[in-house]
């Protein structure tokens, strides 16, 4: 099984930051490094070569009274020439190198500093390497070249090394595996928002619109918390879309269903009328006319539903294709027009008016079929004899139409519901008695198109319908 090596963009992001952190951290201790055995080297170069300057600029009485040199370091070597001439003429000593080749370096050395002193490194036969220095003691007499190990120097140097490599090395051993963890607690946040994500992802948000899950706890700096509290922001906004879109598609759902429902029976009537009356042509034309009345009757039935349906449909997409057409109207003038057509259909419900002149910006074709809705809806499930009022009057910018009625009232039950499309109070909406639960739907899709609002307040003998729309809608 052979062995691969990931790519590093496929690091986690972690491991890439730990390591970025400890290569950035050996070039800093490489170049601390360099810095520091080089300032010590030239440190103890410069202490060395001051050395044997003091040891030669002392060794000038000793050649003035013996001609030689008596007081040098053991483990120094040291060549007196005297100058006769021009010439170098090397004085014997104690502590000259052994090796002849070694001799012939000093004598070269010592040539050079007829001119001015001289230093010089170099490695003896056997003996290693030397720091040598030819200087003139005494004008034109004497010339001393001093040569002075270097072992101890680079022995510092080496254990300087040593010591630097292994401290820098434990240094960037702990950096590193700290930083990770350091990083590794650091992300921890950032790791709870991914699982948080893949948590998100593993759930079936095709027909729900529950996404109640968010990223707890609290640190990892105030980038984090603004990352978090976007990413917690993200999920709820993405919560309301999407139970609004699950509320939205149950809402067509039910709409489908009910329309479907609600179209089927005059459809039926309308297929059992045309087979009456093709059986009525045939055998019994008297009756093709009876016949006839009833298919205009459920084709105007069908009618005026598909015409409500179509306008919720506008009315839901408001926004794309505004169904409005508003100017200055004068509401009383609606109320009133509202008023004489229903005395003329609905004669047997005496109407009280009171509207006050209310002039406002809005539809007034709409504002008209909002007021026939609601006293058609008053006319159809309330007894004959019910007393039905409606009242126009403005108050603090707003104009408010109140539509009551004296009937049974609305069972508190069905109150919360009242708008609901397709929905049918049972003891009263029922389709023998013309309801297709869509005139009050319509009434509060318009209401609310024109920026308004309908409440409904209703008890044994009162029922009152609110309506307060803006006097200026935009």
């Amino acid at each position: 099984m052979r062995f691969r090596l990931k790519p590093v963009r496929d690091w986690r992001l972690g491991t890439r930051l730990a390591l970025g952190l400890g290569a950035l951290a050996l070039t800093v201790f490489v170049i601390v490094g360099w810095v520091m055995v080089t300032s010590m080297k030239d440190f103890l170069d410069r202490r060395l070569d001051d050395q044997m300057i003091i040891s030669q600029q002392g060794s000038v009485k000793e050649l003035e009274y013996y001609g030689k040199l008596t007081k040098l370091p053991p483990d120094w070597f040291a060549v007196v020439y005297k100058i006769d001439d021009g010439e170098l003429q090397a004085l014997p000593g104690d502590q000259q190198p052994p090796d002849s080749e070694d001799r012939a370096e000093f004598a070269a050395l010592a040539k050079r500093a007829l001119v001015a002193d001289e230093f010089e490194t170099e490695y003896l036969r056997d003996e290693g390497k030397f720091r040598l220095r030819a200087c003139q003691v005494i004008k034109n007499e004497y010339i001393v070249v001093s040569a002075a190990p270097m072992h101890d120097r680079d022995g510092t140097i080496s254990q300087l090394v040593t010591v630097g490599v292994i401290a820098f090395l434990a240094a960037l051993v702990a950096l590193v595996v700290g930083g990770q963890a350091l990083i590794r607690k650091g992300m921890q946040p950032l790791s709870d928002m991914a699982d948080t994500a893949h948590d998100i992802s593993s759930h079936d948000l095709t027909d729900s619109g529950d996404l109640k899950m968010r990223v707890d706890g609290r640190g990892g700096g105030v980038e984090v918390e603004e990352l978090r509290e976007a990413f917690n922001n993200m999920l709820a906004h993405i919560d309301s879309s999407l139970a609004a879109r699950t509320a939205a598609e149950q809402r067509l759902r039910r709409f489908i269903a009910d329309a479907s429902h609600e179209l089927r029976t005059p459809l039926t009537s309308l297929r059992g009328y045309a087979d009456l009356f093709k059986y009525a042509a045939a055998n019994e034309p008297g009756e093709r006319e009876k016949h006839l009345e009833k298919l205009r009757s459920e084709a105007s039935r069908m009618s005026v539903l598909l015409d409500d349906l179509l306008l919720l449909a506008r009315l839901d997409a408001a926004e794309s294709e505004p169904p409005l057409r508003p100017e200055e109207v004068d509401l009383s003038v609606v109320a009133e027009a509202a008023a004489d057509a229903f005395h003329a259909a609905r004669s047997t419900h005496p109407l009280t008016l009171d509207a006050d002149t209310v002039r406002m910006t809005a539809d007034p074709t709409r504002l008209r079929q909002v007021l026939d809705n609601l006293l058609t809806n008053a006319a159809v499930h309330t007894p004959a004899g019910t007393a039905v009022t409606v009242k126009v009057t403005a108050e603090n910018g707003w104009a408010v139409i109140r539509v009551s009625d004296t009937g049974p009232g609305i069972p508190e039950a069905d109150q919360a519901r009242i708008f609901d499309r397709f929905y049918r109070v049972d003891d009263s909406r029922t389709r023998q008695r013309g309801g297709s639960g869509l005139g009050l739907a319509v009434v509060q899709s318009l209401v609310e198109a024109h920026g308004g609002t309908i409440e409904l307040a209703s008890r044994p003998g009162s029922t009152v319908f609110t309506i307060r729309l803006p006097r200026h809608a935009a």
